[in-house]
């Protein structure tokens, strides 16, 4: 085994699950962990990047992921400047990344688009993936393309030589290759039908509101294992060897 595989795959975790999917299935570090499975080669560490400590550097690691989160990119705390600095000097390093949600909306962000309110609203529930392009990371998923989303930010406008990969009835950019080893997706390959009904009933009270008929999206939820196994794709195809 040689030195390059002694290095972790780093877990970046940008914030809590509802308390409902909390209870569920714990954190999102343990809702990845699980997705990605118990026979990978890498051991998974977890960084909590909204605390001071130190987040690890393009050598320290053979991959990065970052979660998702209930912050909003709007409000820059500062440790989201560090995340951000911390993803341009992986892309540079070729580090593999793959952003989550909130972690995708980082990387439009930190490498030169924005990420803002999504004008098209809240997306909510299991939704139909329309795959456009071709991608080592789609290439021989044979599952049906349902994916988890639970956001009201976006990527709203793509960096430079970024590709949208594939988008839903809601959000236009619902999956990015950011760069040769950097990978977006809005949705949650972590969460299944259960976890985004967790997230429904945590949001019915703001989707009434919203005018939004919280029991229609609980009772057309859908399960798919696409997101998860694009996930793993990530994870034993891509990382440093």
């Amino acid at each position: 085994m040689g030195s390059c595989m002694a290095l972790p795959l780093a877990i970046l975790t940008t914030g809590l699950p509802v308390v409902r999917a909390r209870e569920r299935r714990g954190m999102f570090f343990d809702m990845i962990q699980a997705a990605i499975g118990p026979d990978s080669p890498w051991t998974l560490t977890n960084c909590d990047a909204t605390s001071d400590d130190p987040l690890p550097g393009p050598s320290e690691v053979a991959g990065i992921i970052v979660t998702g989160s209930p912050a909003r990119v709007a409000t820059r705390d500062p440790w989201m400047l560090r995340i951000e600095q911390r993803l341009r000097e992986y892309t540079a390093a070729e580090t593999p990344v793959f952003g989550i949600c909130f972690g995708h909306q980082l990387l439009g962000g930190a490498l030169g688009g924005k990420a803002g309110p999504n004008p098209n609203g809240r997306e909510i529930g299991t939704e139909q993936l329309e795959l456009l392009r071709a991608d080592e990371l789609l290439v021989g998923i044979d599952d049906e393309p349902v994916v988890v989303m639970t956001h009201l930010d976006s990527v709203t406008e793509l960096p430079p030589g970024a590709v949208t990969l594939a988008r839903t009835r809601l959000e236009p950019n619902a999956a990015i290759r950011f760069a040769p080893k950097v990978w977006g997706v809005q949705f949650h390959p972590e969460m299944d039908r259960d976890i985004v009904g967790d997230y429904i009933e945590d949001r019915r009270e703001a989707l009434m509101a919203e005018g939004v008929d919280p029991d229609h999206l609980l009772a057309h939820r859908l399960e798919s294992a696409f997101g998860r196994r694009m996930l793993q794709k990530f994870v034993r195809e891509q990382l440093r060897r």
